[in-house]
């Protein structure tokens, strides 16, 4: 980065940046129950607006800032959490703060940016007080229980039943009855402990988690009529519940996506490989030919 231009280029790149991050972090305060996670966001949209300033001292040019990222980042902030969508987009600033320390040679106030981007992270690290982070652990139980146990007992139920609607059937009134279970079970544990988690709420969301993972498990038996293929769906299903979730909490909490997923993932097709094993030797010793 030696010449003008290059410099003044990379200014007009940074002031896009700025500009645009000032709004989605301006929309979502607007939308921001907590007063104190609002005024968290309006503070860093100020100092957004303010990075956008020094730039434009030297570029002497206003940028319009980039719809279409406020759009996506806003919406995903309605819709998974404004905490998921504002440490996604911070994600993408570790670059840009690599660039910043490449201006510290030209332009005196970039020093100042660097230090505010980087408080950026430990800000919004106290703004978790959300009702989906505060509940992610009867979350996880809720889909760690369906997708080990439900997707164990769809590989049992293949090869001792063949027959994609039995299949569906059976496992419905398997995976309602467990989530039941599941969300009584996670009330009283809640109500127990000392916690400021709403034990009706905890309840809500382990058995809801559970509820939508049979639904979507169940589903391929539903659809197609062969049961080994149905079971290659709920398998896809399955790994593909497990790496969204994990990509989640990874980003939330700044977490190894890979170990989490891996781990999970293992489980889960431990499980289903042992099922089908004890389903294929109870159809064997039982004489079960459906």
């Amino acid at each position: 980065m030696n010449s003008g231009a290059e410099i003044r280029r990379k200014l007009l790149v940074f002031q896009k940046n700025e500009i645009t991050e000032y709004h989605i972090y301006g929309r979502l305060a607007g939308g921001a129950k907590n007063p104190e996670n609002r005024k968290v966001l309006e503070k860093i949209a100020d100092q957004e607006l303010r990075h956008y300033k020094v730039w434009r001292k030297y570029t002497l040019q206003d940028v319009d800032p980039d719809q279409w990222k406020i759009r996506k980042y806003y919406w995903i902030g309605r819709l998974l959490g404004f905490t998921f969508s504002l440490k996604l987009m911070e994600r993408g600033e570790e670059n840009a703060q690599d660039d910043y320390e490449q201006l510290r040679h030209f332009i005196p106030e970039a020093e100042l940016v660097i230090v505010e981007e980087n408080q950026h992270e430990d800000a919004l690290l106290q703004m978790l007080d959300e009702e989906k982070l505060r509940y992610t652990g009867s979350i996880i139980l809720g889909l760690n229980d369906a997708l080990v146990e439900l997707t164990g007992a769809l590989a049992g139920l293949t090869l001792a039943l063949q027959n994609t609607k039995l299949i569906a059937l059976t496992g419905s009134i398997t995976g309602i009855a467990a989530a039941l279970s599941m969300g009584a079970s996670e009330y009283l544990s809640t109500k127990t402990e000392e916690t400021s988690k709403n034990p009706v709420l905890a309840s809500f969301y382990t058995g809801g988690a559970y509820i939508c993972a049979v639904m979507l498990l169940i589903l391929p038996f539903l659809i197609l009529r062969n049961c080994y293929l149905s079971l290659g769906f709920a398998l896809a299903v399955s790994l593909s519940i497990i790496a969204l979730f994990n990509f989640y909490i990874s980003v939330v909490k700044a977490q190894s996506f890979k170990r989490q997923f891996l781990e999970m993932a293992g489980l889960s097709l431990g499980v289903v490989s042992l099922s089908f094993l004890i389903g294929f030797l109870m159809r064997i010793f039982l004489g079960i030919d459906l």
